[in-house]
């Protein structure tokens, strides 16, 4: 049975909250009733869960704001994320951008927000490039995908290069030698611009990648945020055991590909 349709405005302004998109105040009532296509009672309900989880304040006669959480903790030692090297993971994006194509929805400089100037350990305010793609496959959309580099490599590269070459290609092009990357899978719904540009019903699943590349100097040059379809992408890892016959750790190797 398919979730309730405020369920899903519920989850989807759920995750967007999480994201930080809402600092200047959650959009009102009439503009979530265009956005998603129901009735205000539909977009009430969604508010009313929001609310009664501490999520959002609302107030009559004022705007409605984000609560921002409290501090979560720094992950223990073994909980980090797995770290992926230039020999797995990104050779084989290089490999899937050769074999996909690309739309370019926009290109600009823009002044990096709180979370993109930490991200890239850069001042808040500097200039950075911010680049929307959609990727395809013979099938259809496969990703939407906004990528942030530093304003001085951004300057090397625009519109036309993106749309033609993958952007890690470009980045080994304007001269930084790539060393590793940071990289998170999660899952997403949908929201209406993703599922315009997906071919998707809002809603939704969809996986979730947030990837910060680093060069060999361990200085931020990229940070991705990439959402794909899972019915058109599948991310495998392979697995070797190394070490002590004590203290054997399971190492990856990871492998994206979208589906043929």
């Amino acid at each position: 049975m398919p979730l309730p349709k405020y369920h899903q405005i519920y989850l989807v302004l759920r995750e967007q909250l999480g994201e930080g998109r809402f600092a200047d105040g959650v959009p009102g009532e009439l503009a979530l009733m265009a956005q998603f296509g129901v009735a205000r009672v539909t977009v009430r309900r969604a508010l009313e869960r929001l609310s009664s989880e501490g999520l959002i304040s609302r107030n009559p006669g004022r705007r409605t704001r984000p609560v921002q959480p409290p501090a979560t903790a720094e992950p223990r030692e073994g909980e980090s994320q797995t770290r992926a090297n230039l020999h797995g993971l990104l050779e084989n994006l290089v490999t899937m951008g050769l074999r996909t194509s690309v739309k370019v929805i926009d290109v600009a400089t823009v002044s990096a927000s709180s979370q993109v100037a930490e991200a890239l350990q850069i001042q808040l305010g500097d200039a950075v490039q911010k680049a929307v793609r959609v990727r395809s496959t013979r099938e259809g959309p496969l990703s939407h995908i906004t990528t942030y580099v530093p304003g001085d490599v951004g300057r090397r590269f625009g519109r036309r290069e993106l749309s033609k070459k993958p952007i890690l290609v470009l980045l080994e092009e304007a001269g930084v030698k790539v060393g590793r990357a940071h990289q998170t899978i999660s899952a997403r719904l949908a929201d209406n611009v993703l599922a315009e540009h997906l071919e998707i019903s809002v809603g939704s699943a969809l996986l979730a990648v947030r990837r910060l590349v680093y060069d060999q100097d361990e200085k931020p040059v990229q940070w991705l945020h990439g959402f794909y379809r899972p019915d058109r992408y599948a991310y495998e890892m392979q697995l070797s055991r190394v070490g002590s016959i004590d203290a054997k750790v399971w190492v990856s190797k990871d492998v994206s590909a979208p589906f043929n």
